[in-house]
Formats: C-alpha cells, structure tokens, sequence
C-alpha cells in the first residue's frame, strides 16, 4: 500500500472496518493503530507528516505512550483519513453513514462511544453529580438533518399544508415571536423535498405548499421586525406561486409585500403592490382575496389623504366580499371576512380624520367595536389592533372612560403576543394618551405604553 505525497494518505478505507484496526480505534490504542499502518508499509516518517507530529512523538506511542489530548486524537483523524466517530471523538457524516447502512449496531464503536457517554452522564445527573451549566442550555445542539425520501407523494405534501395551518394558527394567536423560527426550521425540510422523486401533479402541489410556507415565514418575520428576511420570504413565496399557477396565493403574497410597506410609511409602494395583487386576484375569480386588497388600498389612499378613492376602493372591497361565494376558501386567505373588512374601514376613517373633519372619527369608531365584536379569541393579535386604534379613537373624540379602559386592554395584550407590530401600533395611542394632560389616568397609560415599547 502507497502513502500519497500530500496530506492526504493513499490507505485504503477498509482497512478502518478490519476487526482488529477498529478495536484499536475504538479503544484510542494508538500503539496498534501505528503498527498496524506500519506492517502495510506506511513508516514513521509518513505517519508524522501525516498528522503533524514528530517522528520522536511516534516512536513514543509505539512504545506505549498513550495519547490523551483531544486536539492530537483529532489531528491523527483527519490526517490518516480515519472517521472520527471511530475514535468516539464526534459523531460525524463518516460514522453516522456506517451506522445508517449497518445491519446490526451493537459492534459500532461510534455507537458504543455514544451511549457509554450517555450513560455515564445519566448517572451523574440522576444522583446529582452534576446537573449540568445553565448556560450552555440556551445554545442549540449540532444539527443533524433529517434524510430526504428517495420518493414522495401527495401524502408527503399534505402533511407540509398541515404543518402550515397549526404554525398560521399560532401567529394569529400568539404572534410570529413564538413560531418564526420553527416556520424557517420547517422550510429547511419542505424545500429539501424538491430533491424527492415524484409525479408532476405532487411537484406542483409541493411548490404551492412551499409558496405559503413562504409566505407564512415572511409573514412572522415581518411581525417581529425582520423587514429584509421578510422581503426575502415573501419574494420566493411569490416565485413559486407563479410556478405553480396559483394566482390566488401570488395575489395573497402581494398584499402581505404592501402590508409591510404600508407599516414601514412607504404608502406609494404599498399601493403599487396592492394594485398588482388586485391584477392576480381577479385571475383567481376569487372574491374574498379581490376584497381584501381593495380595503387595503382603501387604507393606503387614506395616509396619503385621499378621501374620494380610499372610500370608492372601501365601497368595492365591500360588493367583492358580498359577492364572495360560500366555497371553502384557501388558508391564506380564509381569515378575511366581515371583522376584517370593518377593521380595514375603521383604519380608512381613522386615518381620513387626521386630514379632514372628525365626522370620520365617529365612524371609525362604529366599525372598529364592530370587528371587536365579531372576533374570535383566537385571533388575539389582530383585538390586540382593532382594540389599540379603537382606544386611539376614542381618546381623540374625547371620550375617556371607554379609550382608557380599551387602552389599558390593548396593552396588557401586547404584553402576551410576540408582535413587533403590536408594539409599534401603540405608538399613536401612547401620542394622543400624552396630550390629555388633564388627567392623571391618560398619564398612567402613556407610562405603561412607554415601559411596553422601551422592553
């Protein structure tokens, strides 16, 4: 057997899996290991390029000095092209691809290594030797990626629409906080899928599927602030929807692009955006997702001040979800219905009395205790809205009692939803909260807001 001039040795990998050779490994018995390698002809001097010792440092080992060092252990595994799990070092691609093809584990050292380890811990622990450091808790373990079928079907595919549906459930009620990162470590898995083998029919689905996973993580990031991560899911989210000729999920991902535009003040490019969903809604014949941007294009002409379009685009978004059939609709867009049509036409008078009469306040103020009343106490972060910009309402009518109490609401719901948005949405309640000076309970709530928002 020849040895390579490089670092790296021409040894042949099976003589790794021979009996005696993994025995030695195993047992970290160095001494053998060398002799081993030395009776196929690999000489001391080869073995310390090899693993950058010293040809006096081999010569030690093979006359039984023991290596303890893990950083040496190492440098002998890399640089003899053994698998380091073979020497209970780490449990690496090498070994875990022996273990996953053996018919038997119970001779793998790499296994052996494992659960010694894993036993000797549990006992430390059980008897209360050691219970471990605190903080090394808060850091995730290795990653091992979980390996992708050779073959999929609709099955496969339907199980990532169900993961989709819990994970959406959970930002409704809980915010994108608490599920962002396990949408994105779910997407990690779906998109590997695209590898599988399967008929075209599943490929399509698996691309629709993958469309709103995508839509869902630019939507929790945009929750909690990520506005580059969301731009970046949603843009991928509408490349595969386009792919998978489904015009009613590419409008859906349009209207969440305008949403976080219309949040971060960029009202022009949130319009352009509506107004190219509205362009894939009506592709779809669908309705609800036509109504849907209509009621947000509503908003957006209201913050740039134009009372005639923002009410004619509310009154359309009103006939579309009227006209709406009673067809099962998609998950993306299932949530939009009355609550939120007169949530959105709360918003668009809202907004519509910073610029023109208060006459709109008071309509504001019917539509938002409207949406209030028809809201499932599932859908805590969109009460969490409608209650914040009702208070801000009320507040600015003058009405105390009604805005302190919905206020004071609003931000003891803030307090348990994981939402970015939330908390920037306090800020006007916090503002008009500041300008009724007179009383001493407006003060307490602007306090509150100002402890909620600096956390």
């Amino acid at each position: 057997m020849n040895v390579s001039s490089g670092n790296t040795p021409d040894i042949d990998p099976e003589l790794w899996e021979r009996p005696r050779m993994r025995q030695a490994l195993a047992a970290r018995d160095m001494a053998t290991v060398y002799r081993l390698l030395q009776r196929i002809g690999v000489s001391q001097r080869h073995i310390a390029a090899l693993t950058a010792q010293s040809q006096s440092e081999i010569s030690e080992i093979l006359k039984g000095r023991q290596v303890m060092a893990y950083d040496v252990l190492g440098r002998i595994a890399d640089g003899l092209g053994i698998p380091r799990g073979y020497m209970g070092l780490a449990y690496d691609a090498s070994c875990a691809a022996q273990a996953g093809t053996a018919a038997d584990h119970r001779d793998d050292p790499c296994e052996d290594e494992q659960v010694r380890r894993l036993l000797a811990h549990a006992a430390q622990v059980t008897i209360g030797a050691t219970v471990g450091d605190a903080e090394e808790w808060a850091e995730p373990l290795t990653p091992t990626e979980t390996p992708v079928p050779y073959r999929i079907g609709m099955a496969d595919v339907e199980q990532i629409e169900a993961v989709t549906r819990t994970l959406r459930a959970l930002d409704y009620r809980h915010g994108g906080g608490v599920c962002r990162d396990a949408v994105v470590a779910q997407l990690t898995w779906s998109q590997r899928l695209l590898r599988a083998t399967c008929p075209e029919s599943v490929t399509l689905r698996l691309h629709e599927a993958l469309a709103d996973q995508h839509n869902l993580a630019g939507w929790t990031s945009f929750d909690v602030g990520l506005y580059g991560a969301a731009r970046g899911h949603l843009a991928r989210a509408l490349e595969q929807a386009k792919y998978a000729r489904n015009p009613s999920l590419a409008a859906n991902v349009l209207y969440r692009m305008g949403r976080v535009h219309l949040h971060c003040d960029r009202i022009l490019d949130a319009l352009r955006f509506f107004q190219l969903g509205q362009i894939c809604a009506q592709d779809a014949s669908c309705e609800r997702t036509v109504a849907m941007l209509f009621a947000n294009e509503a908003w957006a002409y209201a913050l740039l001040g134009d009372s005639d379009l923002a009410l004619k685009s509310i009154n359309r978004a009103s006939d579309e979800l009227a006209r709406a059939r009673d067809r099962e609709a998609p998950a993306w867009v299932s949530f939009f219905g009355t609550a939120d049509l007169d949530a959105t036409s709360g918003m668009v008078h809202a907004d519509l009395a910073v610029t023109h009469l208060d006459s709109h306040l008071g309509i504001a103020e019917r539509f938002l205790t409207d949406a209030l009343g028809q809201r499932d106490p599932s859908m805590a972060r969109s009460r969490a809205f409608e209650l914040t910009a009702l208070a801000t309402v009320q507040l600015r009518a003058g009405d105390m009692t009604s805005g302190l109490a919905n206020g004071d609401e609003a931000v003891t719901l803030a307090t348990e939803i994981r939402s970015m948005r939330i908390i920037d949405r306090l800020a006007p309640l916090q503002a008009v909260a500041m300008m009724r000076a007179h009383s001493g309970d407006a003060q307490d709530l602007a306090r509150r807001i100002s402890v909620v928002r600096a956390a």
